[in-house]
């Protein structure tokens, strides 16, 4: 059932589009659903304002459709910069760095709420249970707090209907209006503290579903090349990071720091004929989603950055699952480096008792557990190991054990020594930070080339 539209005319001003959950596991895409909006409103004669923005919300949510990622602009008549952000239809599209102080007027705003309505309703994938559509038009941007709690918390549907009603905004929820929730979010994120940006190339509607053609060679040239993009091949596991695994519109995505070389990656890319494409502006990458916690603080579906003292010894569980527990003055908790962190897996199978690290992570619900997304190995515990039984100075043979902790014993003539000889044993594993490799890596979690860490 959809929600009646709320009609808040919102008059002469420049207006923010948020839209979110139009996606299903079987199809669709929220970029592609604000790449076609985009699209209508520049043929309109209106300007877009500075980047689409793609933002990625809470990743342990657990009703989100896919990668839980909700898509802003805004809209108005530009001045100032103007810049190239994508082509559609062979038509490029850009941006402007500001503002005009030509307002839109309410029959303007009319306009761009069909638009969006319209485009909205024919591409969301309502039929899937999961997806439940929204969209925000309003002349103002939520608080930036809003945001933080979306990306790290829960938000409740009543919670943002007030917000959006003090706001006299407009807005649409499908079914039961759960996208009415990022569509806010991602129009109160503000880029100043951290932002990366992707470079999103479509594909032509015939291809829609079938198997993609992205070149790996080509895309290993453009890593090694265009030094500020992040997340683009796993060497390693041989998985091509820049191509999704849904039956979506899109072709293929490049993350980086830099907009103006993503232009330049995306030429070097080999792949089947791309439709169109565009530049969003996002958190991806950011680690927004994570919050410092002690132990006893931790509630599920968030996401933590948590320092403790490994308490229990790693052990492999069915399926390749790695778990270990870490402990801290408030309590203790299992840590999880699960099956499809690859490799990851041998630096965690290494930690010993005593070794103190911070952990970071997603929290699932019961039991409560650190789904590991990187690692900070602080301090290692010594590892002692016995070298050999020690050896009877009278007779010059080596000693027997006595038991555990007794000492040892010459056989020959009786001779009793309390200690052997002890060294210690070098570790497997370094101080430093370990991450989980590129094709297990959530959106929204930093790379350690971005935290400027070492990659071990």
């Amino acid at each position: 059932m959809k929600e009646k539209l709320i009609f808040n005319y919102i008059g002469s001003e420049n207006i923010w589009i948020g839209i979110d959950d139009t996606d299903s596991v079987k199809g669709g895409c929220t970029t592609y659903v604000a790449r076609t909006i985009i699209k209508k409103i520049v043929d309109q004669g209106y300007d877009i304002i500075g980047y689409a923005r793609l933002v990625r919300l809470n990743p342990n949510i657990p009703w989100k459709t896919r990668g839980n990622g909700a898509i802003s602009f805004r809209v108005g008549k530009g001045v100032g910069k103007k810049t190239k952000i994508g082509e559609i239809n062979g038509k490029s599209i850009f941006c402007y760095s500001k503002e005009s102080r030509k307002d839109l007027s309410n029959s303007d705003t009319k306009k761009i709420i069909l638009i969006v309505e319209t485009i909205v309703d024919k591409y969301a994938r309502l039929e899937d249970k999961k997806t439940n559509s929204g969209f925000v038009i309003s002349k103002k941007q939520p608080p930036f707090g809003f945001y933080e709690k979306t990306v790290r918390e829960i938000v409740s549907l009543k919670e943002v209907k007030h917000l959006l009603k003090n706001m006299n905004a407009n807005y649409k929820g499908y079914k039961n209006c759960r996208g009415l929730i990022g569509a806010t979010a991602s129009i109160a994120w503000s880029p100043s503290k951290d932002n990366t940006y992707e470079l999103i190339a479509y594909r032509e509607k015939n291809k829609w579903g079938k198997k993609r053609s992205v070149d790996d060679e080509s895309t290993k040239k453009m890593d090694k090349k265009c030094l500020s993009t992040f997340d683009n091949y796993d060497y390693r596991n041989k998985h091509n990071r820049l191509v999704p695994n849904s039956p979506c519109p899109i072709l293929y995505g490049v993350r980086g720091d830099d907009d103006k070389e993503l232009v330049c990656a995306h030429s070097m890319v080999k792949s089947e004929k791309v439709d169109s494409w565009l530049i969003f502006e996002t958190n991806q990458g950011t680690d927004d989603h994570l919050q410092s916690k002690n132990v006893g603080k931790i509630q599920p579906y968030q996401s933590v950055i948590v320092e403790g003292s490994v308490c229990k010894f790693p052990d492999t569980i069915k399926g390749g699952h790695v778990i270990f527990r870490i402990k801290d003055s408030s309590g203790e908790i299992d840590c999880a480096a699960y099956e499809p962190t690859k490799e990851f897996r041998n630096i965690i199978r290494e930690l010993l008792v005593g070794d103190i690290v911070e952990v970071y992570g997603g929290i699932r619900g019961k039991p409560l557990t650190i789904n590991l997304e990187k690692i900070n190995i602080k301090r290692l515990e010594k590892q002692i190991e016995k070298v050999e039984n020690p050896v009877c100075p009278n007779c010059g043979k080596h000693m027997k054990s006595k038991g555990k902790n007794q000492g040892y014993k010459c056989k020959i003539c009786g001779m009793k020594i309390k200690d052997a000889k002890l060294v210690e044993k070098k570790r497997n594993i370094s101080i430093g930070f370990y991450e989980v490799p590129v094709c297990a890596r959530r959106h929204i979690s930093k790379p350690l080339k971005r935290m400027n860490h070492k990659s071990f």
